[in-house]
């Protein structure tokens, strides 16, 4: 039998008279996910696109590939046949027989689509059919329409059908370089990585800049961060990291402003060097992985003081998830592991021991005041690296 797998989208379906766009986005980040795999035919047919591997490729990769694709519904691996009756029935006979060895399944049903109208039977007249087909080939099967062990999918087009029964679910979405590029203020921490993995989803490009304070943190806490793009390269393609050291910017905030400011004030030159490194590199939008109130940075009034610094707009995919469902969906996508290693990042560095919770920006702003704050940004943009993150 031939193996094709089936990629199906959703939320791209309802994009109207840009659907198409949509798709050959699609189409093309798929063939991107898959550029190491050997792919003998791919294609988009009626809001399908199908994918034939090679038969040396294993199913586990191809599957772990495609599935990182945003854009994706769900992902099934087929079987193909000719658009006959018998044909159809002879195929879902073999297949639910490798089933019955594989699974020791017991119940099944028959579930057809009828994408070709001008196909003789209808649709549930086909589901009958095959289904009567299976009970006469098979010992110890038995149907049940309620509560099936087993659902054969038939999907049947003009000159092809579809034999299947898994629905591999995708992470949904749209295909990504459909909706502008924001740049990730990307921390060593758990939300971070998963505040640009969430933007990716959206369709959205992914440049991303770390602060440190080396030597004040380590060249390894360094590496942490680059083995986190690593991981969300592999779902947002290619990335550009750049490195900004924030130390002699901490150093002046911490000896010319008050103790209980230094976390505020710095998070402020951060995003605005976040804007100017985005300004220069074509991005559209900041994103940062900040909860609201899960550290005094991150209060609502903290938030309104740290937006007052740029012009750019910052996105905050994380602003109303709780901890605990942010650390569940790291662990989804891989990232979690890395983010919990011991390694510290800058903002640790001079930590106050009583920060503010409620700063008023009037106030931020005068203490700001007895810093160069230009001289300060264009010292740390003339230090900057930039290393590039392949999949």
């Amino acid at each position: 039998m031939k193996k094709v797998y089936i990629v199906k989208y959703g939320e791209i379906a309802l994009k109207g008279q840009n659907k198409p766009y949509f798709e050959r986005m699609l189409l093309g980040r798929i063939k991107s996910a898959l550029k190491s795999i050997s792919v003998v035919e791919m294609y988009r047919s009626d809001g399908v696109i199908y994918v034939e591997a090679a038969e040396s490729e294993s199913e586990d990769i191809v599957l772990s590939q495609i599935r990182k694709v945003f854009g994706i519904a769900y992902i099934s691996v087929a079987y193909e046949t000719v658009s006959y009756i018998d044909k159809i029935s002879d195929t879902a006979l073999e297949y639910i027989k490798n089933l019955m060895i594989q699974k020791n399944i017991r119940t099944f049903k028959v579930d057809t689509r009828r994408g070709y109208k001008q196909f003789p039977l209808k649709s549930p007249e086909i589901s009958s059919y095959v289904g009567g087909r299976i009970l006469k080939g098979t010992n110890g099967l038995t149907v049940d329409v309620h509560n099936p062990e087993c659902t054969i999918y038939i999907d049947v087009r003009k000159d092809k059908s579809y034999i299947y029964s898994e629905k591999i679910q995708g992470y949904g979405g749209l295909p990504l370089g459909t909706n502008g590029k924001g740049l990730l203020l990307l921390s060593g921490g758990i939300d971070s990585p998963l505040a640009g993995w969430m933007m990716a989803k959206r369709g959205m490009e992914i440049e991303a800049v770390h602060f440190h304070s080396y030597p004040f943190t380590s060249e390894r806490a360094k590496e942490k961060v680059m083995d986190l793009a690593k991981i969300i390269s592999e779902y947002c393609g290619r990335i550009k990291v750049h490195h900004i050291n924030l130390l002699n910017i901490q150093q002046q905030i911490a000896e010319k402003c008050p103790e209980n400011e230094l976390t505020i004030i710095s998070r402020r030159f951060m995003m605005k060097i976040a804007e100017k490194i985005a300004l220069l590199n074509n991005c559209d939008a900041l994103i940062t992985g900040e909860s609201i109130g899960q550290v005094a940075s991150q209060t609502i009034q903290g938030l309104v003081v740290t937006d007052a610094a740029v012009n750019m707009i910052v996105m905050r995919p994380l602003i109303a998830i709780d901890k605990v469902d942010i650390m569940d969906k790291a662990k989804e996508i891989g990232t979690y592991e890395i983010s919990i290693l011991p390694y510290e990042d800058c903002c640790t560095v001079f930590l106050p021991k009583h920060p503010t919770t409620k700063p008023r920006l009037e106030k931020i702003e005068a203490s700001e005041k007895a810093l160069d704050v230009e001289k300060l940004i264009n010292e740390a943009m003339e230090g900057m690296e930039t290393t590039t993150v392949n999949p």
